[in-house]
């Protein structure tokens, strides 16, 4: 940064100058980087441990999700906060190897630390890397095996062995079969394609309370609501649902409006067109006698008045999101004005509709629905901190399915897969000629970050493990492919034994996301402000007044 009385300046540097200049800006972002990278380490596999995170409100959150970590907390060095971009990015793609990409990215930039500091031009590693990330996805993808879909027990095992480093792995079985049952219920397959999406049908409640086995998929829709008028029915079995997005109330002035009275009884006339408007607006309901009407904007008074009258209950202020799940659910179609209303538009695939009080709060629940292509996640457990890291558990998991689903193709986990892409990368190298050998075969190196990270979780010895797994990697047996960590206990072990499986995607974007970063960070040679200190900006302006209040020639002639 080049900041010389307040104003930026261009400095003239000769080639040997700026390149050194360059160098240094690299290798602290390098260190940026690596410090990240550092922060969540030991959150890498089954014997990983918590970090617990305070944010200004004061609210505490404990996990080991290294999405959820690099969220709470703050930086200020620009390579750091795209270290922290990169998790995000990882976690909306496929929903699992957070922790995994920034281990991974901060190894890439560490390897290439030396080569700079050897005055190898950043060009030629990144380079190398570009060439050692194409022929990682091609290496990954043939070494990959696929996995029946229609298995539901090795969907279970898969997803087991990719939550057994979370809280909720603890549970086994129980949780797999909660985030499997929900991504069954809300895929849709239809022209060949085949559409699951977690985030807008899939919906987490968490309610305070119990034990974690009370958890439960509904077949339906739970909304923390209450009907709006005591007298209303709070069960109905096999109901028809007539979903809106309009307000059963008089409507006010789009813009400023004005009204005159001139007579007496003009006051009791405009009170009697809004009775008359809400009244047809429930007639238009009414007509087409459905048992609930749920909608998203308010209901009057006066509305409720004649529901109640017609044995019609009735939920306001609807989340637009929980309206659409509702509709997805039952087969009905949200309309958005009362005098439109078709038969076709009632929902009718819904079971029963009721109203329970769970502690202090009432919740209405839509469930057994005939075919429901949405659904929610009620999740008991004791604390709030306990539910929040449970919902973290079951997003990845829930994210697991999703992904065997798309892609059916699975790698072995536990560091088995880095160290055969490791090998076959090794070997490849030797066919490069010139300086891109290196940084080529350094990416070897940066892989075995993940063997390495789970030994050390693990209390194990780091150096006579790693040499033996190289060891067992460096065999031509095809057995030994799969040799990997056992992250429990530190041990080498066969992973296809051990079961322990990663979904193809998940690798396959983590190690994009990994090189593409580790690339970017290496491409940048200067970081320019040109913002001015404020200390400056201040004795500017005093400057300014003085010159202001000194007095002119002129004024000294008079």
């Amino acid at each position: 940064m080049y900041q010389m009385g307040g104003q930026p300046q261009i400095l003239v540097l000769s080639q040997n100058t700026r390149r050194e200049f360059g160098r240094k800006v690299q290798i602290e972002n390098i260190r940026a980087a690596k410090a990240i990278a550092d922060v969540i380490r030991t959150c890498l596999g089954p014997r990983a441990m918590l970090k617990m995170l305070m944010n200004p409100m004061g609210s505490i959150v404990m996990t080991n999700d290294g999405n959820a970590i690099l969220r709470e907390i703050t930086v200020k060095h620009p390579a750091a906060k795209t270290m922290i971009e990169i998790s995000r990015t990882q976690d909306e793609e496929v929903g699992d190897g957070t922790t995994s990409v920034i281990i991974l990215t901060g190894e890439l930039l560490s390897v290439a630390q030396p080569f700079l500091e050897q005055n190898i031009h950043p060009t030629v590693i990144i380079s190398a890397y570009r060439q050692a990330l194409e022929d990682m996805l091609n290496i990954l993808r043939d070494i990959s095996r696929q996995i029946d879909t229609n298995n539901d027990n090795e969907v279970i095992d898969l997803i087991k062995s990719c939550i057994g480093t979370k809280i909720f792995g603890k549970l086994g079985e129980f949780a797999c079969n909660l985030a499997l049952k929900a991504v069954k219920t809300v895929t849709i397959e239809e022209n060949g394609r085949r559409e699951i999406d977690i985030k807008k049908y899939a919906k987490v409640e968490k309610v305070p309370g119990g034990s974690v086995e009370e958890s439960t998929v509904l077949s339906g829709i739970m909304l923390n609501k209450d009907v709006t008028h005591p007298k209303m029915k709070r069960r109905i079995e096999n109901p028809r649902i007539l979903l809106l997005d309009c307000g059963l109330e008089y409507k006010k002035g789009e813009s400023q409006t004005d009204i005159e009275i001139m007579k007496d009884n003009d006051f009791s006339r405009l009170l009697q067109i809004e009775e008359e408007f809400i009244q047809k607006m429930c007639s238009d309901i009414i007509k087409w006698k459905p048992d609930l009407v749920v909608t998203e904007k308010g209901v009057s008074d006066l509305a409720q008045h004649y529901l109640v009258k017609a044995d019609i209950s009735c939920i306001r202020r609807v989340k637009k999101t929980d309206n659409n799940r509702i509709a997805r659910a039952t087969g009905a179609t949200i309309v958005y004005r009362t005098d439109e209303i078709r038969e076709e538009d009632i929902g009718t695939q819904a079971g029963l509709f009721e109203v329970n009080k769970i502690g202090d709060e009432y919740f209405c629940f839509i469930t057994e629905c005939k075919n429901p292509k949405a659904c929610t996640i009620l999740l008991r457990g004791a604390s709030k901190d306990m539910l929040n890291e449970l919902e973290r558990n079951l997003q990845d998991a829930m994210s697991v399915a999703r992904n065997i689903y798309n892609e059916p193709f699975i790698l072995a986990g536990g560091g088995a897969v880095e160290m055969a892409v490791g090998k076959i990368l090794s070997e490849k190298a030797k066919s490069i000629t010139g300086v891109h050998q290196w940084p080529y075969k350094a990416t070897q190196k940066a892989l075995e970050v993940i063997p390495r990270t789970l030994i050390q979780n693990c209390g194990g010895d780091t150096i006579r493990t790693l040499t033996a797994l190289r060891a067992k990697h460096a065999t031509t047996s095809a057995d030994n492919k799969t040799w990997g960590i056992n992250g429990e206990t530190g041990e080498l072990v066969d992973i296809a034994q051990l079961g322990i499986w990663e979904p193809l995607s998940v690798k396959l974007q983590a190690y994009k996301t990994a090189v593409e970063t580790a690339i970017l960070l290496l491409r940048i040679d200067d970081i320019v402000s040109g913002s001015k200190k404020r200390d400056q900006i201040e004795k500017e302006k005093q400057t300014e007044r003085n010159r202001a209040a000194e007095p002119t020639e002129e004024s000294q002639k008079d």
